[in-house]
């Protein structure tokens, strides 16, 4: 069967699904049926998305389905390893800095914006039992899943195309966000790693080889914005509660996971100047570009397979 590739876009994002000797109609399914539910359940756009309906209604206990419940548990692991760098109390602040709507429609928006700064409440206003899936968030607190959102979409969506494929391997890159499963194609999955995810992969650029787990890339100049004369992107930095300042324009992580990954790349954002000793101290490999263009690899970064 070789490599079979189907694109299409959902959840405001480009979708491409490869699938290496398997079945593509089944893992293609799979993958529509995976993102119908995440955005049934925690779109922060849909007002009758389960989060919606919470954030709409917060400060009480409530039962929440098996899918939010995973996905909350992985933003509390990742504001717990980030140190709160990596935080889903940032509903609000979103909100207050422009993006309240489908990034296309915020894009359009160009008069001016008065932000109110309001300290972000913090991933310990959370309150959530996994084994009964309970969970209390503090009235006026807004959860936002954003990124990890779309990383743990990326996983659930990869492990369900590699078992409605049956056989083979299996890449879901959601807007970048992209998760492997099953066994590589012979010479592993090459990938373009470009700040902006909707680059055609056979573009000018590094290439790497990933053989399994995911990579992530997390950047401060595609998801921007100008309201007036500020400029705005979706990177909240929890301790200011606007958008983060940093060094960095971009960063990508290869992790065992595309939530690890994505946690890392994002987190790596917000700490800035400290970044490279922090992803160090985890073992990561990564590549930071810096705001004047020049790139910083850290780690065992995959061997690139092209550099045009």
């Amino acid at each position: 069967m070789g490599m079979q590739r189907e694109s299409w876009r959902a959840l405001g994002t480009g979708v491409h699904v490869l699938v290496s000797d398997g079945d593509m109609t089944a893992a293609s399914a799979a993958v529509r049926n995976v993102l119908a539910d995440v955005d049934r359940t925690h779109s922060r756009f849909r007002p009758d998305s389960e989060l919606s309906r919470i954030n709409a209604d917060s400060g009480r206990w409530r039962t929440i389905s098996p899918l939010l419940a995973d996905a909350i548990a992985a933003a509390l692991r990742a504001a717990e390893i980030t140190d709160g760098r990596v935080d889903p109390t940032v509903g609000r602040a979103m909100r207050a800095v422009g993006y309240d709507a489908d990034f296309e429609q915020v894009r359009t928006r160009t008069d001016p914006i008065s932000i109110q700064l309001e300290p972000i409440p913090g991933w310990q206003a959370i309150r959530f039992d996994r084994r009964s899936r309970t969970l209390g968030v503090a009235r006026g607190v807004e959860i936002d899943l954003g990124s990890i959102g779309k990383a743990f979409a990326s996983d659930m969506a990869a492990s369900a195309a590699l078992s409605a494929s049956g056989r083979g391997g299996v890449l879901v890159s959601l807007g970048g966000d992209i998760a492997t499963a099953g066994d590589a194609p012979a010479g592993g999955w090459r990938v373009l790693v470009s700040e902006d995810s909707e680059t055609p992969p056979d573009a000018d650029g590094e290439v790497v080889v990933l053989r399994d787990g995911g990579i992530a890339t997390s950047g401060t100049t595609v998801r921007a914005w100008k309201r007036g004369e500020v400029t705005l992107h979706h990177l909240i930095d929890p301790q200011t509660g606007v958008s983060a300042y940093s060094p960095w324009r971009t960063a990508s992580v290869v992790a065992a996971s595309c939530v690890d990954a994505n946690t890392a790349a994002t987190a790596a954002i917000i700490f800035g100047a400290s970044a490279p000793e922090w992803l160090e101290g985890l073992g990561l490999a990564a590549r930071l570009v810096a705001t004047d263009g020049s790139v910083l690899r850290i780690g065992s970064w995959p061997r690139a397979a092209r550099v045009a």
